[in-house]
This record gives C-alpha cells, sequence and structure tokens, in this order.
C-alpha cells in the first residue's frame, strides 16, 4: 500500500529547501521523525537546517499557522524557543505537494532526571510560556479532554483488530473502567484550559550554555497547565514530591499555577497511555511505523498495556501530590 511520505525522496527534500534561495551541499540526514519527516540538510558555506515536512491530512494550513504564530509570540517575549524560519515573512511553504517549515540547528542534551537545579530553571522557562499562553486562546488547534485522547483512542482500538483476541476482554474492561474515572476527574477538577507545549517530555527539551530551550510545538494545544509539568518528575512519591517543589518555586515566578491541577496529573498520564496505542493504530498504513514498532499487536505489548491501565486506576485513587 502506497503512503504519501513514499514520494518524498532525498532529491524533493533538497529541491524543497533549495525552492527558497537556500543552496544545498547535497547531504542529508533524516532524523527521528515518526508524525513528521525531518531532515537536517547541508547548506554551503552556512550551518545546515532543518526541514521539517508536515505529515498530510494531519493538521489544517490554518492549525499548523497557528503553531507557528504561538512560536514568534514566545520568541518576541524572549522565551528560548527553536521557531521556524521566515523567508520574505512567511514561514510555511509548500513543495511537491507537502507542507514544510525550515529551522535553524541547534543542539543540547536533554534534562537530567530529578536534577533539582534544573528543574528549577525548567519551572521558570515553563511559567514563562505559559504566562504567554494564557494570555489568548487557540482558534484551530486541538483540545486535550477524555473524549478525543480518551474515548476516541479506544474507539480506534477496538476496531482496529489490533489488540489479541485472547486480550481483548481484559483490554476493554480496564479501559471503560479507567474511562468512567477520567470523565468523573475531568468533571469534577475546577482547571482552566491554556495554549500549551502539549508534548513537553525532556526529549522536547535541550540544555546547553546554561540555558534549556524548546523545541518542537507540533502538539501544542488547549490543555491544562499542569499537561507541561507532569512528565518532568520521576522516581517515587517523595522524589516527586521534592522535584515539584523546584519546579514550581520557578514557575510561580512568572505564572500562577493553580495547585487544584495536581489531581488531574494521574488522569493526564492515562490519557497519554491511551492515545500513545491509538497512534500507533492510526499509523499503522505508514511503512515506517510496522517497521519500527513491530512489537505492536503482540500479546506482550498488549499484556503490558492492561498492567499500566490496572496500575493508572490505582494510581486515580491514592492522594494526588501536593504543594507545600
Amino acid at each position: 500500500m502506497s503512503h504519501p511520505f513514499d514520494i518524498l525522496s532525498p532529491d524533493l527534500v533538497i529541491d524543497a529547501v533549495e525552492s527558497l534561495g537556500y543552496l544545498s551541499d547535497a547531504r542529508i540526514l533524516a532524523l527521528n521523525s515518526y508524525e513528521n519527516r525531518v531532515y537536517q540538510v547541508g547548506i554551503e558555506g552556512e550551518q545546515p537546517l532543518i526541514a521539517k515536512f508536515y505529515r498530510p491530512g494531519r493538521w489544517s494550513e490554518a492549525a499548523i499557522r497557528e503553531e507557528h504564530t504561538f512560536s514568534y509570540e514566545l520568541v518576541e517575549h524572549e522565551v528560548p524557543l527553536v521557531a521556524p524560519l521566515k523567508r520574505d515573512g512567511e514561514t510555511l511553504f509548500e513543495h511537491g505537494g507537502f507542507r514544510f517549515a525550515l529551522f535553524p540547528r541547534r543542539g543540547g542534551r536533554a534534562p537530567e532526571p530529578g536534577n533539582l537545579d534544573q528543574l528549577y530553571r525548567l519551572g521558570q522557562l515553563l511559567g514563562r510560556l505559559h504566562a504567554i499562553g494564557a494570555s489568548r486562546p487557540f482558534q484551530h488547534r486541538e483540545r486535550l479532554d477524555v473524549q478525543n485522547f480518551g474515548h476516541a483512542s479506544l474507539d480506534t482500538l477496538l476496531s482496529g483488530g489490533f489488540i489479541p483476541k485472547s486480550l481483548l476482554p481484559a483490554y476493554e474492561s480496564v479501559a471503560r473502567d479507567l474511562l468512567k474515572r477520567l470523565d468523573t476527574l475531568f468533571e469534577s477538577t475546577p482547571y482552566t484550559a491554556i495554549r500549551v507545549h502539549g508534548d513537553c517530555h525532556p526529549g522536547n527539551l535541550l540544555y546547553r550554555d546554561e540555558t534549556f530551550h524548546m523545541v518542537d510545538l507540533d502538539d501544542c494545544r488547549t490543555a491544562p497547565a499542569v499537561q507541561d509539568l507532569w512528565m518532568m518528575l520521576a522516581g517515587d512519591r517523595q522524589e516527586r514530591l521534592s522535584q515539584l517543589s523546584e519546579l514550581m518555586d520557578g514557575y510561580q515566578q512568572f505564572h500562577d499555577f493553580a495547585p487544584r491541577e495536581l489531581a488531574l496529573i494521574e488522569g493526564l498520564r492515562s490519557l497519554r497511555l491511551l492515545h500513545y496505542s491509538a497512534w500507533l493504530a492510526r499509523r499503522w498504513d505508514d511503512p515506517a511505523f510496522p517497521k519500527s514498532f513491530s512489537w505492536f499487536g503482540t500479546e506482550r505489548y498488549w499484556g503490558d498495556q492492561i498492567l499500566m491501565l490496572r496500575e493508572q486506576l490505582s494510581a486515580l485513587q491514592e492522594e494526588p501530590l501536593r504543594l507545600f
């Protein structure tokens, strides 16, 4: 079965970059990206550029432009972020049937898990991001909620034929129990949905020259602020409490945080688990996915998923983290 990305050849990538007036040295390196296709492209006499080709049909043009507008809003307020390059005032381009954007190449390393000094700085960065994010709403980006990340994900999985028949009843049962709990949790927990990064895991935060900067706003969306915070926390409850304290000390210098949102952490983790499996199912017609995620559909994968969803049911019964 053919897929739109099948025609995205190295020549097409180079032609797209050169269509904007750059001269490539023909060196091209595919980077680790599945949702879109991302390449490092060598440029004669200059630093290489990063070329990102958006997955056809995923986001509307208006939604992509809103991502770029948000990026520049953050940059204008001196939030360290790798924003798309402008050519003649434009950031989104088209070549060979693909929408694409160019970015400067930035190096760096991911945060160290549990490093309290780094967590304080990350808190400052996220507080600055959210102060801007709360200033106006998205018009075209998706909202993170139980319906689209939870119920819609389960519908995809139950209709896709990926879950082994032997495990289907157990998976469906625990997922439905979990979704019932999540519906109640999100309905009973007041929160303010703002513009957030949306996929703020450590791999999207790079540390260099004593500064963190953010990359990849591809998943930016409307969500509770805590969506960008919970993935910074790791370890047992006591470790997470001390990490949260540092994160919040930095964060609240720039933006107020509503502590009641902490009750949503395990709910958001649960939604991420369901959504990840559904994402793999929805992308299975892309040849890169069966090749890279060959374990999807195996009994072991789905057995592990059942265990993780059961653990989430237990976690949702525990006392949420608290600020002291």
